[in-house]
């Protein structure tokens, strides 16, 4: 699939396991009820769902939580009320937008990154409004690059 303002195509990622069934190597003691407990722990200790979901799959040998468990990751957490007021990939574009500005305000004639500051912020704009529309943000909530240190925490 080709990037949202480049036309270009990105590189590829990691690739889902291709069964959808509890793998039999993994140990009987794994059973759902441990993998909401860690996911809970891991939640607890600050980590976000993808961090969450690369240890249970590199630590712990579980390729897929909602294979094992009936349940995603983020459906665990919100149960749990662990939730973050921003959702995760918002948090990064803004994450990522508040480093660009640090960066601008040191290199002010660095025009290239001043564009891609443009289409980051355009793209938080789009993400927000989608939030937004499926009530996941409230409906007053505006992103300002001022406040985006407030919400990075």
């Amino acid at each position: 699939m080709a990037r949202m303002h480049t036309r270009r195509k990105g590189q590829s990622g990691s690739r889902r396991p291709s069964t959808l069934r509890t793998p039999e190597w993994l140990d009987k003691e794994k059973n759902a009820e441990w993998v909401e407990n860690k996911v809970v722990e891991l939640a607890k200790a600050g980590n976000t769902p993808s961090m969450i979901g690369m240890l249970l799959r590199d630590q712990f040998g579980i390729p897929l939580v909602k294979v094992i468990t009936g349940k995603r990751i983020m459906d665990i957490i919100i149960e749990n009320n662990l939730q973050r007021q921003v959702p995760e990939d918002l948090r990064n574009m803004i994450a990522k937008a508040a480093k660009l500005r640090r960066h601008l305000e040191e290199n002010r004639q660095d025009f290239v990154s001043k564009r891609g500051l443009q289409l980051i912020e355009s793209k938080i704009h789009r993400l927000s409004r989608y939030y937004r529309k499926k009530h996941v943000l409230p409906a007053d909530w505006k992103y300002s690059p001022d406040q985006a240190a407030v919400l990075l925490r």
